[in-house]
């Protein structure tokens, strides 16, 4: 026995000594073997104008829907019902605050009702601070000559936002309730929310066609997870001795619902509503490219046609609306809590000077109503005329002083990573691609995730848009490396020095509250219309969200981990990379994850400023009916990145937290 425990030592030895790290450079260095024998070969390259087997019948499929639309039983009272009611709903709304109706040149209420109705309602529900913000932000619109496209923008997002919440709160109401459900209904929320939003416009428009209605809808199903998940989770944070403490004093389920597990979730629940109206308006400014009104319609245009100034005014909109609507529900969900501390004699005014302002907000909308001069916003929006030009002035500067500058950091960039690996992607034949994309899901993420590599790269083979997918893949892990740069370095930073991170997290929050659209336009303005803009842009949007994981990872590292460290003579540099950052793998892992998510969802929009792959071929099949099928297949190919990215990492982060 002695003997055979020593013959089987040296095999236990080796088989310690391969680690993943050493599998995955095998795999890597088999692969660039191989493709310097066999590159060019079967890639699966497809011109731009030429479409497969599976374009041609999505073609067909989208002429046969809408030859049938109008006399097909499943489209006539389902679908067709369904576009109506939120059609009348988005037509109201707009009737209400942004559009002419019959007769009237003028909606229902005007300028001056609707920022008086938008400051008396945050100050009801939060404050009288950011009351004041809600007013200068909604007359800032007006300012910039762009209200109507901004109350267009509102409407549409009010209008989805509500359905969102009509569906969202009580499915997460079951959710929390009932374990069944839960387990049900997760895996179809994590899977909606790991799409990025271009993936909803394509299928959803071939049933509900292209207009206001159809982006609301495709609006509300992108905004309704985060309202179901937080709802669920507030609900399942309820303790259990509250629960049991009103259960024995018999009280239905019904009344627990209603007196104990709602009441105590209030908060939590607001904050749903928060991540739902940040998500609507995400959505609502992309969905500009199935027809949307409003401030994502004006962006759209600026960007097609390079016109740096209109969009830097129509994205500062944007951004104001999205801070405006962030720090009202925010605001809304701590009030009681701040005002409880606050101990404010004004409390005991609260409700006459409530009503008194109610008095006051229903004359601005009855003067909004009745006098031109209180319908129209007055001026002739000089304010945004400024800004663009300014807009302009600063772009023209830039290309003349930071040319050099900015297209050297371009071109180290491009040629020293992105073109070398975008090369091996496209120009390796698509099977070796494939088999190393499952090898290196299997060894990071175990055989589920390399299982799930297999099959996706099987699809993305089959949508027959191989080679576009392989140059977005390319420009998703170019980008995701340098997010990770920026998350190590600021996110230790942050880790380790609570001032920092007191002072760079508000600019973290407030970079997650902008719309993806808004980061194209100033790298436009510095790296013009090219790919690099899109990783860029993808690079900054991504980067806060995978900081922010990377400083909370960092920080719970036990104190008494580093003193130890520290003791034994390690310098700064040594318990970073010795101790913290290992005992934080899990939040690197994390953070990788959300940062390709991230980066694949800004980098698909990039399609509008140059990116090409994907991206444009989603555009161009909502500009050409003849590429329809293609931008339908640029959707799927799309999904399975994202899903093949998420379970990869996701199945990681859980391996190295085990």
């Amino acid at each position: 026995m002695a003997v055979a425990a020593d013959a089987t030592a040296p095999v236990a030895t080796v088989r310690k000594k391969v680690s993943r790290p050493m599998v995955v450079a095998g795999i890597l260095i088999v692969w660039l073997v191989l493709f310097a024998v066999l590159r060019g070969r079967q890639t699966l390259a497809l011109a731009a104008a030429d479409l497969t087997g599976l374009h041609r019948w999505f073609n067909d499929v989208n002429d046969t829907i809408g030859a049938n639309r109008n006399s097909n039983p499943l489209f006539l009272y389902f679908f067709n019902e369904i576009r109506l009611v939120i059609e009348n709903l988005v037509t109201f709304i707009q009737s209400l605050i942004s559009q002419p109706t019959g007769s009237r040149p003028v909606p229902q209420i005007g300028w001056l009702g609707v920022v008086g109705l938008t400051g008396y309602v945050s100050w009801a529900v939060a404050n009288w601070r950011v009351a004041l913000l809600a007013v200068a932000g909604f007359t800032f619109f007006g300012l910039q000559g762009l209200w109507q496209e901004s109350m267009d923008t509102l409407a549409l997002t009010l209008s989805a936002v509500f359905v969102a919440l009509l569906i969202g709160i009580p499915l997460g109401v079951w959710a929390g309730l009932s374990d069944r459900f839960n387990r049900i209904v997760t895996p179809f929320l994590d899977f909606m929310q790991t799409m990025p939003t271009f993936v909803y416009l394509a299928p959803l428009t071939l049933f509900f066609l292209i207009g206001p209605a159809s982006a609301t809808i495709i609006t509300l199903i992108y905004a309704a997870p985060p309202a179901i998940r937080i709802t669920a989770h507030a609900i399942r944070s309820v303790p259990e001795t509250t629960v049991e403490a009103a259960d024995s004093l018999g009280s239905t389920r019904w009344q627990q619902l209603l007196k104990v597990l709602l009441p105590m979730s209030k908060r939590t629940v607001v904050m749903g509503v928060n991540q739902t109206i940040m998500a609507a308006l995400a959505m609502v400014t992309i969905a500009a490219l199935i027809d949307a009104p409003g401030l994502g319609k004006t962006v759209v245009q600026a960007l097609q046609s390079l016109d740096v100034g209109t969009a830097f005014n129509a994205g500062l909109a944007i951004v104001v609306m999205a801070i405006v609507l962030d720090r009202v529900t925010t605001a809304a969900s701590g009030r009681e809590e701040a005002a409880r501390r606050s101990g404010s004699r004004f409390l005991t005014w609260r409700r006459p000077l409530l009503i008194a302002g109610g008095v006051v907000t229903a004359v601005l909308v009855y003067l909004s109503h009745t006098y031109v001069w209180a319908a129209e916003f007055p001026g002739q929006g000089s304010t945004g005329s400024h800004i663009a030009s300014a807009a302009d002035t600063a772009t023209t500067w830039l290309q003349d002083h930071l040319s050099g500058i900015t297209n050297a950091f371009r071109d180290v960039i491009t040629n020293g990573l992105l073109n070398p690996f975008q090369t091996l992607l496209t120009d390796s034949p698509w099977w070796l691609v494939g088999a190393a994309l499952v090898g290196l899901g299997a060894v990071l993420g175990g055989w589920r995730a390399g299982a799930t590599a297999a099959v996706c790269v099987g699809l993305l083979v089959g949508t027959g848009v191989w080679s576009d997918s392989m140059t977005t893949l390319a420009s998703t892990v170019v980008a995701t490396a340098l997010v990770m740069l920026l998350g190590v370095t600021f996110g230790v930073w942050m880790g380790r020095n609570p001032l920092v991170d007191r002072l760079v997290r508000p600019t973290l929050d407030a970079a997650q509250v902008m719309p993806p659209f808004v980061y194209l336009v100033p790298f436009l303005a510095l790296f013009g219309a090219t790919r690099f803009t899109a990783i860029v842009a993808a690079v900054v949007y991504a980067a806060p969200v995978a900081i922010k994981i990377i400083a909370d990872g960092v920080r719970n590292v036990a104190g008494t981990t580093v003193e130890a460290a520290t003791s034994a003579g390690c310098n700064t540099w040594q318990i970073i990379t010795k101790v913290q950052l290992p005992m934080a793998r899990s939040a690197l892992t994390l953070a990788t994850n959300q940062g390709l998510i991230y980066v694949l969802s800004m980098v698909v929009v990039g399609g509008l400023v140059g990116a090409g792959a994907l991206g444009y071929d989603v555009v161009a099949g909502f500009s050409q009916g003849e590429l329809y099928g293609k931008g339908l297949a640029a959707g799927l190919a799309i999904v399975l990145l994202g899903v093949m990215f998420d379970r990869i990492t996701q199945s990681a982060a859980r391996r190295t937290s085990a």
